[in-house]
């Protein structure tokens, strides 16, 4: 007999906690094992963001990011899915303090909760530090949501047909799945940068991207200078996307 996902859920319950549990040790070993042979450890990529340098009104980086990576756009925002949100804030305790924006995706943290939480291991990290998620094994349970602390990740609530001018090196993701910001991996193994950080440029330069154990890279430079800091630190995640100017 085969189920569905929505079977699966229901029938299993998550296999009612205790046998999950029981069980996704050997699953999450047997998952990173696989996946990460795929990458370079002597890669670990990230990313400084300036908001400083980011213009008030610029949309570049969440437009690159969804033509390439395929991102639908729903018109109901409480079922719209966000690789990159664009948050707008002001400084506290200072007078006068202009309003800026800063856009927000998924940090790939160098110890992602979401992965921790995943019963069925569809979230993993590669040995470069991207996080990813294998939207085969996903059971659209969310719990990587609900421990994600940054809220960077989406829920596939829609069918997705494929449009005219998707990039066809990224499938369409069925519904019922969860996703969000991966760096945009495909370029990454061409090597490329991610979209956003290319459409950046043309904008003031204030994304970039690179390789942490380099030290001659341009994000390390800004990482060691002290310049850089990690939102919401305290949490012990260690973020591989950092902001200037917050």
């Amino acid at each position: 007999m085969s189920l569905d996902r929505r079977d699966f859920l229901k029938i299993g319950g998550l296999m009612a906690c205790g046998t999950a549990l029981t069980t996704a040790v050997p699953i999450v070993s047997a998952m990173t094992e696989a996946n990460e042979t795929r990458a370079d450890a002597g890669n670990q990529w990230a990313m400084v963001v300036d908001i400083t340098k980011c213009p008030p009104d610029c949309t570049a980086c969440y437009d690159a990011c969804r033509k390439e990576n395929n991102v639908p756009h729903f018109a109901e925002p409480a079922l719209d899915i966000h690789w990159i949100r664009k948050v707008t804030f002001k400084q506290k305790g200072v007078p006068g303090a202009e309003e800026r924006n800063m856009p927000v995706m998924c940090f790939h943290c160098e110890h992602p909760p979401c992965a921790h939480v995943c019963p069925v291991a569809a979230t993993f990290k590669r040995k470069d530090g991207i996080v990813l998620v294998d939207k085969h094994r996903c059971i659209g349970c969310r719990y990587c949501m609900i421990a994600c602390p940054y809220k960077a990740r989406s829920f596939v609530s829609k069918h997705v047909e494929h449009q005219p001018g998707d990039n066809p090196d990224v499938p369409i993701r069925m519904h019922g799945v969860v996703e969000k910001c991966e760096l945009c991996v495909h370029r990454i193994d061409k090597g490329l940068e991610p979209a956003c950080v290319e459409a950046c440029k043309a904008q003031g330069g204030g994304m970039v991207f690179g390789n942490l154990n380099n030290p001659d890279s341009e994000v390390s430079k800004i990482v060691r200078s002290g310049k850089a800091t990690r939102l919401r630190a305290d949490l012990g995640t260690n973020p591989r996307v950092f902001y200037v100017g917050i």
